[in-house]
């Protein structure tokens, strides 16, 4: 299990950004080599990831976002990614399952290490309506495919869909791209939101993007980390809960029923399953002590 809450987005060629991460709470951090990083700058920023990654590292996941194929820079990232050896390599623009398995095979072949994962961003027309397909290559054997970011800025421009607040005519996708990533066991991260200086906008749509049942979000600014952390933390009145129905299936009388009877309520396994999984996320943030 991996705290995804926060997913700072940080372009690959700021000194001063890669600087401050490792005092940051983010779960994650994108190191950007696609959109953030002007052509011309791809190279240099290229280089500064690699040195940066060598000598630290952020105390969360580290991804690397590599540029599209057509773009003639994705060989090159990715050459550049083995070397500074990231939990992940975010793939932009994913359409199809073939554009995860090029990947695939680029890793088969350089002989890149099995921890090694793949997170893809939906970010398209197309990305969204094959979303189910691209999600199953998390299922199949070396598939690596672990988490799908939303890209909801890329989807407007092409949709034609404005920005409005509450996202109205977006969530049928944002539900869309969710049922697929849980239909393959796959952990999904909700889009950015634009203007990290509102604060109440920015709240709310974590908490949108949390009651949607995503894991967390993708943000683009230090001060959004804490109420990601916040919001897509735990509830103690849930963990309370949780907690509850571990010890009453660990009593005796309770030895291998299916469904049992807490405080009036009927109580199945599979609420215990989301039990321990809720319990085993509080554990782990307080490894990190990173408040829930």
């Amino acid at each position: 299990m991996r705290l995804r809450r926060s997913v700072l987005s940080v372009p690959a060629d700021n000194p001063r950004a890669l600087a401050k991460i490792k005092d940051l709470a983010a779960d994650a951090v994108i190191f950007d080599l696609e959109d953030a990083v002007a052509p011309e700058q791809k190279t240099q920023a290229r280089d500064a990831l690699v040195r940066h990654l060598s000598a630290n590292r952020p105390s969360g996941e580290a991804i690397i976002r590599i540029n599209v194929a057509e773009s003639g820079f994705s060989e090159v990232d990715l050459v550049a990614a083995l070397a500074a050896r990231p939990d992940a390599v975010l793939l932009p623009k994913v359409e199809s399952p073939a554009n995860i398995q090029a990947v695939l095979d680029w890793f088969s072949e350089n002989d890149a290490p099995e921890s090694l994962r793949l997170w893809a961003m939906i970010e398209t027309p197309r990305g969204v309506i094959n979303a189910p397909a691209i999600a199953e290559m998390g299922r199949t054997l070396g598939g690596r495919l672990d988490c799908f970011v939303v890209g909801l800025n890329d989807l407007r421009k092409a949709t034609g869909v404005p920005a409005l607040p509450g996202r109205t005519y977006l969530v049928p996708w944002l539900m869309q791209v969710l049922l697929a990533a849980r239909g393959s066991g796959l952990d999904a991260i909700d889009a950015v939101f634009n203007d990290f200086r509102d604060s109440e906008g920015f709240a709310a749509e974590c908490r949108q993007g949390r009651d949607m049942g995503y894991d967390g979000k993708m943000l683009i600014h230090p001060a959004q980390i804490d109420e990601a952390n916040r919001c897509f933390g735990i509830d103690q009145a849930a963990l309370d809960e949780a907690h509850a129905i571990i010890g009453a299936f660990a009593r005796p009388e309770h030895a291998g029923r299916g469904v049992i009877n807490l405080n009036g309520r009927m109580v199945e396994r599979l609420h215990l399953d989301e039990a321990l999984k809720l319990a085993a996320k509080a554990d782990i943030i307080e490894k990190r002590k990173v408040k829930p």
